[in-house]
């Protein structure tokens, strides 16, 4: 497994992309490899466990929640890890498999203070929440801290404030664009695979912007002589049939900081790259907008309004 993995990071590095996350059947091997670690791989072995296991609800993510629990719990053993570092480890998983092991620890005096503080600062609770709340009403003074914290909103007010002013290059793209510029359709296959489907973007040209390949990849060399620079990449164009602000998300490698102009509102921005816990900060501002204003015109103007004061 170890080696078919390190075959496929070196496939992927040679053109410039990171790995993909392991998959549930490799992740089965690698709990296996965790139990009875080869001589030299520990380091390897932990740093795919921590980093390279996908987190939420996928199938990969299952068996190592799972795998987690019992050594929190002493059902299993590995040299590699601690029953207090593996609720550590569960505490990194946003939610889904991970949450019910990290409730039923409130109750173990070893890991309950490490559990109790990861719960703190998750929030895709759903109806675990209620579990919580049961434990705490029977006495259970971690759980209890937890609904407190909870309450004091404690995985917000702890995060770092954004800056108050940011830095960043333009990417300038010429002429008006639309989805097959950055998304063409000849590469959807790809799209699943984010990092791969990014290079794509641009891929075709246009006045001032050299591709790479033409036609095959998009200009990576450029933006990546644009991050030399030290600061967020921002992406300036003109969309097609943009009439109200949106938010989305982009896992492209450019890392960019992309501002949509729009003809009734001026423009509005969206955030790729900044640091998780300032993108948090930033998308409660722009909700409690949303939940502030009750016309539309006036929520979009206030949410138009946030973007471009974080923007620019």
């Amino acid at each position: 497994m170890l080696e078919a993995y390190r075959a496929h990071v070196a496939e992927r590095a040679a053109i410039g992309i990171p790995p993909l996350p392991l998959s549930k059947a490799q992740t089965i091997q690698l709990v296996d490899l965790f139990k009875n670690p080869p001589a030299g791989e520990e380091a390897t072995l932990t740093e795919l466990m921590i980093h390279r296991v996908p987190a939420g609800v996928d199938d990969a993510a299952k068996v190592k929640a799972e795998f987690l629990a019992k050594i929190a719990t002493g059902q299993e053993k590995s040299p590699l890890l601690t029953n207090t570092h593996a609720t550590e480890l569960l505490g990194t998983m946003l939610g889904g498999y991970n949450i019910k092991p990290l409730i039923d620890l409130l109750d173990d005096a070893q890991c309950a203070p490490i559990a109790a503080s990861a719960l703190k600062k998750t929030l895709l609770m759903f109806d675990f929440f209620h579990d919580v709340q049961e434990l705490a009403e029977k006495g259970n003074t971690f759980a209890k801290e937890v609904l407190q914290s909870w309450a004091d909103a404690e995985w917000f007010t702890s995060r770092p404030n954004l800056p108050e002013s940011l830095k960043v290059t333009v990417f300038k793209v010429s002429g008006e664009t639309n989805t097959d510029d950055l998304s063409p359709a000849p590469d959807a296959w790809s799209r699943p695979d984010i990092p791969l489907h990014a290079l794509a973007m641009l891929k075709n040209g246009r006045p001032d912007i050299t591709p790479d390949e033409l036609g095959q990849r998009g200009p990576l060399k450029l933006i990546a002589e644009l991050q030399q620079k030290g600061h967020l990449v921002m992406l300036l164009e003109l969309v097609l049939h943009v009439n109200q602000p949106r938010i989305q998300c982009s896992g492209t490698p450019a890392k960019i900081f992309r501002l949509y102009p729009t003809s009734a509102l001026g423009a509005s921005a969206w955030v790729a790259k900044l640091p998780r816990s300032s993108l948090t900060r930033w998308k409660m501002l722009v909700r409690s907008l949303l939940n502030s204003m009750s016309a539309k015109w006036k929520w979009a103007m206030s949410l138009n309004y946030a973007l471009m004061k974080v923007a620019l």
